[in-house]
């Protein structure tokens, strides 16, 4: 077996290991970071994100942000929210504290950002990227700093002492079997959900057949060895981010695939009936939901439909061509529902439970109050009549983003056992860890999460080998 000496090692290489490892490497920390890609498809789910939830009103950059003023505040209570209070509070606030200065550290780092929404539906505070670009640059500053990435590097176990210490990583790196050695471990290697199996064990018989939107090497193997050792299990592993998406999505590392605007307009299924309130909440406190419940439809297929008062206010991303008509019928009939008339039905029920006035009151970047009530199910939002043709319609499945299961942590970003005892030398961060999203999720965060907890880990790890 090989054996390869760091200070610390870090497992992972999207934003939750560089960040780790741009913490580590300011601290003079020798730091090896192992990416179980091969280095084109490097960087994890990091590689396919776009947004970095902020709270912009905390931001001491002089920068313009056209979304409202959002505080830390305003995040955490979100976070709270669309968990339905299930967040570990600790966690949360922590990443609601933390995220402004994490952010200005990223752009001190040289990273460049989008200040300006790119289409309708943003309520809060975001900022946007390319994923692939941001791991490119961070690789760069790392490596110049002297970090060793290892590429093709698959850990499969921890080394834990005697005295309950973890002190490396075992594994293969390039298909020999390796000891990374090191004072210390910090876990960033992702979820589980690209795997079929653990897909299926977690969420049910079909969830195998889900499409996956990002790595598909995120697989858990790394979570599993650190539960091998004593690591608590946490967070929601039942549940996860599974987005609405293009019907028409590749199976697996399809990014940036899903179609905003859907909460303007109806979502029915193949019996031609509304299952969600589409207006619910902003879409991005939303579209992580919706995914799962479209994906329990018949044929795991959906369709939004709307009129063409709103539709310059859909985002289509995805690699489906739209379909047009000038009636529901034709358009049902077109995207291949297969109760037409029922599909009908819907629209001329929910069109008479709108109110006569709902467009002069329509607000497409906030919550606009109209209300359809008199419908089953009600819409809370952005109840406008689909009554000015031509009508569009879009299928829709749902898509696997990332698991919410992983390890218990501190807010230190330190591994619990399963007696709630922090287990020395291992830490972990981003969605290797469970604890702070569960039911739902609101957009952007999860990149915010893992480069918080990112720089949490790598600052603490420095401490600790320093010791």
């Amino acid at each position: 077996m090989q054996h390869k000496e760091y200070d610390v090692v870090v497992v992972g290489c999207g934003i939750a290991g560089l960040a780790a490892g741009l913490r580590l490497a300011e601290e003079d920390t020798d730091v090896a970071i192992l990416e179980k890609a091969p280095k084109e498809h490097r960087g994890g789910h990091t590689q396919f994100t776009e947004s970095f939830r902020i709270p912009t009103a905390d931001i001491d950059l002089d920068v313009e942000f056209n979304v409202p003023d959002y505080t830390a505040s305003d995040f955490y209570s979100d976070i709270m929210k669309v968990t339905n209070y299930r967040a570990d509070e600790d966690l949360a606030k922590t990443v609601t504290r933390e995220a402004a200065e994490t952010f200005e550290w990223l752009t001190h780092k040289g990273l460049e950002w989008e200040y300006q929404a790119p289409h309708s539906g943003y309520t809060a505070g975001r900022v946007w990227l390319h994923g692939a670009d941001m791991v490119t640059e961070l690789v760069d500053i790392l490596e110049s700093e002297g970090a060793d990435i290892y590429y093709r590097a698959e850990a499969q176990d921890l080394v834990r002492e005697d005295d309950g210490t973890v002190t490396g990583v075992e594994g293969f790196l390039e298909g020999s079997r390796v000891r990374f050695e090191g004072d210390a471990v910090v876990l960033a290697a992702g979820d589980y959900g690209s795997s079929k199996e653990k897909r299926t064990r977690y969420y049910g018989p079909g969830y195998g057949n889900m499409k996956v939107r990002g790595s598909r090497y995120n697989t858990g193997e790394a979570i599993e060895a650190a539960m091998d050792v004593g690591a608590k299990s946490d967070g929601e592993w039942g549940d996860a981010h599974m987005a609405l998406i293009d019907a028409g999505s590749p199976d697996v590392e399809g990014g940036i695939t899903r179609i905003d605007g859907y909460q303007y307009g109806l979502i029915v299924n193949h019996d031609g009936e509304r299952f969600v309130d589409e207006g619910e909440d902003a879409r991005a406190h939303t579209y992580a939901k919706f995914g799962r419940r479209i994906f329990e439809q018949p044929y795991h297929e959906a369709f939004i439909i709307v009129d063409s008062k709103v539709v310059d206010d859909v985002a289509h991303m995805g690699p489906s061509r739209s379909m047009t008509a000038d009636s529901i019928e034709v358009l049902a009939n077109r995207l291949g529902i297969e109760d037409v008339d029922r599909a009908v039905e819907t629209v001329e029920a929910y069109n008479e439970a709108c109110e006569d006035d709902a467009f002069e009151r329509y607000e497409a970047n906030s919550l606009d109050g109209n209300e359809a009530t008199d419908v089953t199910p009600p819409k809370s939002n952005w109840a406008l009549p689909l009554d000015d043709p031509p009508y569009t319609g879009y299928p829709v499945t749902g898509g696997m983003t990332f698991a919410f299961g992983g390890v218990g942590i501190t807010p230190e970003a330190e591994v619990l056992d399963t007696t709630d005892t922090v287990i020395p030398g291992l830490f972990a961060a981003g969605n290797a860890t469970g604890g702070l999203f569960y039911n739902n999720y609101p957009g952007g965060t999860g990149l915010t999460n893992a480069a918080v907890f990112g720089k949490i880990a790598g600052e603490n790890a420095a401490e600790f080998v320093s010791k």
